[in-house]
């Protein structure tokens, strides 16, 4: 572990805890050099704590010797009482403080002092608590807050799912399941696994197993669109169900259903069908390395590959069949090639009415007839008379 270092570290919300007595944790997502991510709980006094330590390990580059050459970033001290709206309004600076800590020089970023202060405690995996004590209450810092840490809304609390099959784990991040545990899912991927905890134990779960409460379907499934978006596919995939298609990486492809279970709809010219989304990248954005990273993982089951699924609800989830999939986007695609044609056709007929128009301009004007010797006579001057006599 010793050359063990920090890549990044997510404030993921914080905790209400009631034991021994009521109190606030953070809830931090660590994700270290060897690819791992675990998930750690701290107090507040215990990170300033840590905050006041290393400051005294690097006295010029925490400003005590000189304010300039300050690096290390600022920490508001703990108040004489922490409540939930003082933790709440934390998260923002928090945040931003351990964005700052882990690219500072890797002297500071990667000492023992860092490295030991986020590695996994027994507390972390087996946190205390007492059976006749209430449930903690856990609270998500929203999406749109991580974007922009300055403007923190409320707190969102977990939503909880069940799960509908017995899932064995199959690498050390994920967690195992039976069938009816109910889990409070912290966050939501696009790659089909959602970050999610049961009790004491935490870790990745396929989205296909999990199913909400209040009903099948889920709210977050977008209606499919049909005009597509370009993806690059960045990982090649073969197929193993009939309803799947095989790509290659490099290949260019149309999004056009996204669904929660990491399984989306593609086409392919005018072939459709279901692809990994973690191996798809949204045409002309960056390749970052926590893109590549989520790639060297398996792609997630399928909701129809699972077996002995049982559902609290009476309906299944609503599915558009792969046929539907098909003759929609056909459809879609013809449309706009009549659209196409329409405005070729429409832009020939104004460039021919343009061409003879400026024909016409280029014609030259018609000569007007000589006037009669009796015309001339009666009406002209006399020295144009005398030219004609």
């Amino acid at each position: 572990m010793a050359d063990s270092f920090i890549r990044h570290i997510e404030l993921l919300g914080y905790e209400k805890r009631f034991y021994p007595s009521q109190h606030y944790v953070y809830m931090f997502l660590v994700k270290w050099n060897d690819l791992s991510e675990k998930l750690v709980y701290r107090r507040f006094t215990e990170i300033y704590e840590f905050h006041k330590a290393l400051k005294e390990m690097f006295p010029i580059e925490s400003g005590d010797i000189n304010m300039e050459k300050r690096i290390i970033p600022h920490l508001p001290a703990p108040k004489w009482f922490d409540g939930q709206r003082s933790t709440q309004n934390r998260q923002g600076t928090l945040a931003e403080y351990c964005y700052a800590l882990v690219n500072l020089p890797p002297k500071i970023s990667r000492c023992l002092h860092v490295v030991n202060f986020f590695k996994v405690r027994h507390d972390d995996m087996n946190p205390i608590t007492d059976s006749q004590i209430r449930k903690p209450e856990v609270f998500i810092l929203p999406k749109d807050a991580k974007k922009n840490l300055s403007d923190i809304t409320g707190p969102i609390v977990l939503q909880t799912y069940r799960a509908i099959a017995n899932y064995e784990k199959s690498s050390s991040t994920e967690m195992a399941l039976k069938a009816g545990d109910m889990v409070d899912v912290v966050e939501k991927g696009e790659s089909g696994w959602w970050f999610c905890q049961l009790k004491n134990k935490r870790g990745w779960v396929p989205a296909a197993y999990l199913e909400p409460m209040d009903g099948p379907d889920e709210s977050e499934e977008q209606e499919p669109n049909y005009a597509g978006e370009l993806y690059i596919v960045q990982k090649s995939y073969a197929a193993v169900e009939q309803d799947e298609l095989t790509l290659k990486e490099g290949d260019t492809i149309e999004v056009i259903h996204k669904l929660l279970d990491g399984w989306w709809v593609i086409r392919k010219d005018e072939t459709t069908g279901y692809y990994p989304s973690m191996y798809l990248q949204k045409a002309g954005e960056v390749n970052t390395s926590m893109k590549s990273e989520l790639r060297n993982r398996s792609a997630p089951p399928r909701r129809s590959t699972i077996r002995n699924a049982q559902s609290i609800h009476k309906q299944g989830r609503k599915q558009i069949s792969q046929e539907t999939y098909r003759r929609n986007s056909k459809k879609y695609i013809q449309s706009r090639r009549n659209m196409k044609g329409k405005f070729q056709n429409k832009a020939s007929v104004i460039t021919e009415k343009n061409e003879q128009e400026e024909n016409k301009s280029k014609a030259q004007p018609a000569v007007p007839p000589r006037p009669s010797k009796d015309l001339i006579l009666n009406r002209c001057t006399e020295s144009t008379r005398r030219k004609i006599l």
